[in-house]
């Protein structure tokens, strides 16, 4: 991404997010349900549920949530009226923003999501006015000090990784959505600590903006994060080192 780290342009927004575990977890649940409700509730058989159940075992989501939420998704309990929706938007700057939104109700999202983008200097728009920018991918952060490239490269692209680049101080991973949870095992299978991972949106190409636009738009992608609904954001603005270094 424009010379530097895809990491280092998620990590600020993640970490505020992250912290907050019971939302996260709840935001987890739910990527269970849909996963299973659309893909049945075998994790060997189901792609998308196995990817998100390695997700939430990540952050401690305990076996009895995962289970409930696998069964919600199946219909054997209720509670697994959840649906998938992308918005779509420009931020400050024109800056293009996708949300994933996983919700129960969609009449209450909808006009939540779009306050947030008016009163952060942004505008909710029509379906596909920017998702043709962006491309879903596998993605993992490992810290170049843990293993060596020629290690890494060997068993990345043996186990389904487009691409593996150096950025700063990382390694950074790519793989195709149906590769990530085969990849994500590999690497714990090897002990390989891992900094980040996640099925995210990259995009073709970013913009980058001025200071002053940056902290708008990292106000408005922070508060889209943490809207119970939104599953995740991406955009394709590019922070320049000097605005990441401003946002800690």
């Amino acid at each position: 991404m424009a010379g530097h780290s895809q990491w280092a342009n998620i990590k600020h927004r993640k970490a505020a997010v992250d912290a907050k575990r019971s939302k996260l977890w709840s935001k987890l649940s739910k990527a269970i349900i849909v996963a299973a409700k659309l893909g049945g509730g075998d994790p060997s058989a189901n792609v998308r549920l196995r990817t998100a159940i390695l997700d939430a075992k990540a952050v401690s989501l305990p076996r009895d949530n995962i289970e409930r939420a696998i069964k919600k998704g199946t219909g054997e309990i209720a509670g697994g009226d959840v649906e998938e929706i992308l918005y779509e938007g420009y931020g400050p700057g024109g800056v293009a923003v996708l949300c994933d939104i996983l919700t129960d109700n969609r009449n209450r999202t909808a006009p939540e999501v779009r306050k947030l983008f008016e009163n952060y200097g942004g505008k909710l728009g029509s379906t596909n006015c920017v998702a043709y920018l962006f491309e879903r991918k596998g993605f993992f952060s490992i810290k170049q000090s843990t293993i060596e490239l020629e290690k890494l490269m060997e068993l990345a692209l043996e186990n389904g990784a487009d691409d593996v680049t150096e950025s700063g101080e990382y390694f950074e991973l790519t793989c195709a959505p149906e590769a990530y949870s085969g990849l994500a095992e590999a690497l714990d299978a090897q002990n390989i600590a891992v900094e980040n991972k996640e099925v995210s949106r990259v995009p073709s190409s970013t913009v980058e903006v001025d200071s002053e636009t940056a902290v708008s738009v990292m106000k408005l992608l922070e508060k889209l994060e943490e809207h119970d609904d939104v599953q995740s954001v991406a955009s394709n603005v590019n922070f320049t080192e000097e605005q990441l270094a401003s946002f800690q």
